[in-house]
């Protein structure tokens, strides 16, 4: 059984950061990706960042340059630093492991960017 636990969510006022993390349990193949997805109110989750465990990383651009993925290879944890937070980086934030083509997800933190 795999399990995602999230911690790192809050409330930041605009400008502030914010570092979200991830520790997966159980049974993790070698190989995997690891990410963060988010979803504000009203709209479609979307990919925020992913990190292979070989190291490659992809981020949406609207994101690049202001966050950064980071992994933990033996410790199964991935992170997300979040600098210069806006409004519009308010959502749900869910980390996701992509294991042999089996997705998992963490139940969700909220971040909350307001002054």
């Amino acid at each position: 059984q795999v399990q995602l636990v999230e911690s790192g969510g809050g409330l930041v006022q605009p400008g502030g950061s914010l570092r979200l993390s991830c520790a997966a349990s159980g049974n993790i193949f070698r190989i995997n990706t690891m990410g963060w997805y988010r979803q504000a109110p009203g709209k479609q989750r979307e990919l925020v960042a992913m990190a292979t465990s070989n190291g490659r990383t992809t981020y949406a651009d609207s994101v690049k340059g202001q966050f950064t993925i980071s992994r933990d290879n033996a410790k199964n944890t991935v992170s997300l630093q979040m600098n210069s937070l806006k409004p519009e980086d308010t959502a749900v934030y869910y980390c996701n492991l992509n294991n042999g083509g089996t997705f998992y997800w963490g139940q969700g933190t909220q971040v909350t960017v307001s002054s």
